[in-house]
């Protein structure tokens, strides 16, 4: 690759990284806004599409910056577990972090019979 393909490839990155953190930035306002404005029927819908969209950009913006998905994910495990064993008051009172690791491990479990 030339010095110059390689200052376009840095510079293009950059420009990525920029624009991955806008979104993030405007889908926090847009999750803000819709659970202090929202009408209970639409609330579901828009707060389903704008988490999704926070996961799917943090994912994108890792990797742009040299972190695997699989890295993302294994810290991801790991404070699951750290808050199981915490008992993290979302866990003591409404269990979700065990809910969350069988939704993980299950979702493995799926992608792993998949494979040839």
């Amino acid at each position: 690759m030339a010095l110059h393909d390689k200052d376009i490839d840095i510079t293009r990155n950059i420009k990525i990284i920029e624009w991955l953190k806008s979104e993030l930035l405007t889908d926090i306002a847009n999750l803000f806004k819709v659970l202090a404005n929202g009408i209970k029927e639409e609330v579901h819908e828009t707060v389903t599409d704008t988490l999704s969209n926070i996961i799917l950009i943090s994912y994108l913006l890792g990797r742009r910056l040299g972190i695997s998905y699989n890295a993302i994910e294994l810290k991801i495990e790991n404070k699951v577990k750290l808050g199981l064993i915490e008992n993290h008051d979302v866990e003591k009172y409404y269990g979700d972090l065990s809910e969350l690791a069988k939704h993980l491990n299950s979702s493995r479990i799926r992608d792993n019979r998949r494979k040839p």
